[in-house]
């Protein structure tokens, strides 16, 4: 039985990529230990999904484990030696990089960093996933011409309207200190896959969302949203009118997308991963869909200051993606994501209450 190694398998993408490859009969081992609940408070707190998976998955086995803590990132490393491995663990908030850098760079970078080199020594034939994030562009995206309709801001050059390719700059650009700390990361991705001839790739990850996630103002941009709705609380939006997109793709496509590439793996390529145009949304058409699920109006105020180094409009250009891996696509909609969101929601707020 093939073994995968998944990091941050609490999380959205993590628990995901866990169930995906143990439905496809492969040996899950997860390693997490909980950061969210330190980044984020109670809130953030991922146990509940670590649970799910011990309880639902029977090829499944925890590993807690600190990416910062070298030794034991080579030693895990040394005994699994694991036929693939994914790694989705990471401090993803901008605002919460700012307050504590150390923890942040140390968990992005220096985490990494300490994972390609213990699969370096131990496995170095085993395909390896970075899940990056569009934000290692800073806000160079902000430069392209913009229009501004009735509901979103979208690109105003026709060359423009697929969206943004791989070939955006990555630096001279601000990034946020998560957006910095995510650069080093993915850099060292794409050289260890070049100097070293490793199969390695880094996802640069739109808006990555799904059923389960433990959203939160700082992170988790729909799950919190839809949350907000469902609970009567006030939303934030920050700056660009509410206008600004997102372009939102399913954790289940993240997770075919990654099988794709470990069958047949490349040597430090990088992907812009997202829902692409066709399920790009603005925060005020987010409303208007979360508002038509529940059927509950959206309580929110606005303050007139972006978030630093937001985008004003985000669409991934999914054009590379499906040159080297045809056989994959995107196959939730967004409406499927808003629903499926919702039901979730609804579920776990019911559960809260009957405890």
């Amino acid at each position: 039985m093939k073994k995968i190694l998944v990091t941050g398998s609490s999380g959205l993408i993590g628990s995901e990529v866990c169930t995906y490859f143990a439905h496809e009969g492969w040996e899950v081992h997860g390693a997490d230990n909980n950061a969210r609940a330190f980044f984020f408070g109670p809130q953030g707190d991922t146990r509940w999904n670590q649970q799910r998976l011990q309880r639902e998955l029977p090829n499944f086995v925890h590993h807690e484990l600190d990416v910062r803590d070298r030794p034991a990132v080579l030693r895990l490393l040394e005994t699994l030696r694991p036929d693939a491995i994914v790694h989705t663990a990471a401090q993803p908030s901008h605002d919460l990089a700012a307050r504590m850098p150390f923890e942040d760079f140390d968990t992005n970078a220096v985490g990494t960093m300490n994972l390609l080199e213990a699969a370096r020594r131990f496995c170095p034939e085993s395909p390896f996933v970075h899940m990056s994030t569009n934000k290692v562009y800073g806000d160079a995206p902000n430069e392209l011409p913009l229009k501004e309709l009735n509901t979103r801001w979208d690109y105003a050059r026709p060359e423009d309207y697929d969206g943004i390719t791989e070939q955006m700059r990555i630096d001279q650009s601000k990034h946020s200190l998560f957006g910095a700390s995510k650069v080093a990361a993915d850099i060292m991705v794409q050289e260890y896959g070049r100097y070293f001839g490793m199969g390695t790739c880094c996802l640069r990850g739109g808006c990555l969302t799904g059923p389960n996630h433990s959203g939160v103002e700082l992170h988790g941009f729909l799950s919190y949203l839809i949350k907000c709705n469902l609970e009567g609380r006030k939303y934030t939006i920050y700056g660009y009118k509410g206008k600004q997109v997102r372009d939102n793709i399913h954790s289940y496509d993240v997770a075919r997308f990654i099988h794709a590439f470990i069958r047949n793996p490349r040597c430090g390529e990088v992907y812009n991963l997202g829902g692409g145009r066709g399920n790009s949304c603005s925060i005020l058409e987010a409303f208007q869909m979360a508002e038509a699920v529940s059927g509950k109006k959206m309580v929110y105020e606005y303050v007139d200051k972006n978030r630093e180094g937001d985008h004003i409009c985000y669409i991934s250009n999914l054009s590379k993606m499906r040159a080297h891996y045809p056989e994959w696509n995107i196959s939730k909609s967004l409406s499927d994501i808003f629903e499926e969101i919702h039901a979730s929601w609804v579920e776990r707020l019911k559960a809260s209450a009957s405890h």
